[in-house]
């Protein structure tokens, strides 16, 4: 499936481009953006480097992952960047994840780019299960995906290393029939 767009009330999911350098970084960057992801802040020609990455496999056929940037609307600045990657250890499951901009933060932009990423991955993919996992101390990342109708699974300990030591995740995930039953767009 290329190329991808798919649209909520206020943002929109698309490919990434070349020149989303800057707007990925500002994410990837941001010692506030990646507290709580698995990884430290990332330098611009790394952010240069997963973006061109993206858009080469963006074309592979077939598709395994959509890293897509995830724009307002209005304006269509961009303001996260979502991910969902088929998972070839599970059958019609893939993996996800998102991050936001800090200064978007606090606006639902998180439950509506989880909800656009669902939508990818049941109505478009066919998928039978969307998880992902988040730090334990990030409650309103849980507070997201509980928004958007996923249901924490549980804990896999010790499953991320960061600035030198262990952290535990924590799973949320959606089953294909809740999502036809309570997690489409609203």
């Amino acid at each position: 499936m290329h190329p991808v767009h798919r649209t909520g009330p206020r943002l929109a999911l698309r490919e990434l481009e070349p020149g989303d350098v800057d707007g990925v970084f500002a994410i990837y960057g941001s010692p506030e953006a990646t507290h709580h992801l698995s990884f430290e802040p990332r330098t611009h020609d790394q952010v240069a480097a997963i973006v061109a990455r993206s858009i080469t496999s963006a074309l592979a056929d077939p598709r395994s992952e959509y890293a897509l940037a995830v724009v307002e609307r209005e304006g269509g600045g961009l303001v996260g960047f979502g991910r969902l990657a088929t998972d070839p250890h599970q059958q019609r499951a893939a993996t996800f994840g998102f991050a936001l901009r800090p200064d978007v933060w606090g606006r639902g932009y998180g439950v509506e780019t989880v909800r656009l990423l669902l939508g990818i991955g049941f109505d478009e993919l066919g998928l039978h299960r969307v998880w992902g996992a988040r730090s334990p101390l990030n409650e309103a990342s849980a507070a997201t995906m509980a928004a958007a109708g996923m249901v924490e699974e549980g804990r896999i300990r010790e499953h991320v290393h960061k600035a030198g030591s262990w952290r535990d995740s924590v799973v949320h995930a959606m089953l294909d029939r809740e999502w036809r039953a309570t997690g489409r767009m609203r």
